[in-house]
């Protein structure tokens, strides 16, 4: 059985808090409001105004930074070669233009991830975790983490960028959740994971393997599916401002 492995968007593989401070900072000097030229965490009042600002403009999404671009396709790589199922998980608000799933799937193919399964999922990890019976997730809230090992068999890795959080890597690790800083060492552990997963599953494969007929080596499909067909022209870009 392949592993199945559950991977946040924003804050994991898409830098989401860089934007929307942007957006925010933008919002503000439109309006002339000078606070924003002072370090520190956006106000409801600033979060709520760049929210607004974010979802009128058309396919917001897609112009996010990777945090890593290398990484997202040596993940699609390894996919394609161990077979695994990887599900690409976001509570993402709608914005003008495409959906938030279009926005993601493109977003990732931009970045040499083929073809993904992008879940749009506004509740619970945990349920994503045990409906979907996911290996692991990979987020960067320690909350979805505990979700995941509460309410399901599922292993959670704690994407922590921040390296004064210490204490939340700490509290982490003493909850049973993984702990990594950044999307290579995340990919790291699911080879790791790989290896452990069929022994750990070794019976049932072998009893599966006594009611399975042999079948013939297959050629695999290309790792660029879209070489035969072309990519349609990109959702039109976030607009920049002034």
């Amino acid at each position: 059985m392949p592993l199945r492995v559950g991977i946040d968007m924003d804050g994991v593989i898409a830098d989401f808090r860089s934007a929307f401070r942007d957006a925010a900072g933008a919002l503000a000097s439109e309006i002339g409001d000078a606070s924003e030229t002072t370090p520190g965490p956006l106000t409801e009042t600033e979060i709520r105004r760049a929210w607004k600002s974010v979802s009128a403009r058309p396919n917001w999404w897609i112009g996010l930074r990777a945090f890593e671009p290398r990484q997202i396709g040596r993940l699609y790589a390894l996919a394609r070669q161990w077979k695994w199922e990887v599900f690409f998980l976001t509570k993402r608000p709608a914005t003008e233009g495409d959906s938030v799933q279009v926005q993601s799937q493109w977003w990732l193919e931009q970045h040499g991830f083929f073809l993904p399964s992008v879940l749009t999922v506004p509740g619970s990890r945990g349920e994503i975790a045990n409906a979907l019976r996911l290996d692991i997730v990979v987020d960067d809230q320690f909350v979805n983490c505990v979700e995941v090992i509460s309410a399901s068999p599922s292993k959670a890795l704690l994407m922590s960028r921040d390296p004064h959080a210490r204490a939340e890597r700490a509290h982490a690790l003493d909850r049973g959740i993984g702990v990594v800083a950044t999307l290579e060492e995340a990919i790291d552990v699911l080879e790791q994971l790989h290896e452990v997963v069929p022994a750990r599953r070794g019976k049932l494969l072998r009893l599966v393997d006594w009611f399975s007929r042999p079948t013939a080596d297959a050629a695999p499909l290309p790792l660029n599916p879209r070489q035969d067909r072309a990519v349609p022209d990109p959702p039109k870009p976030p607009e920049e401002s002034a």
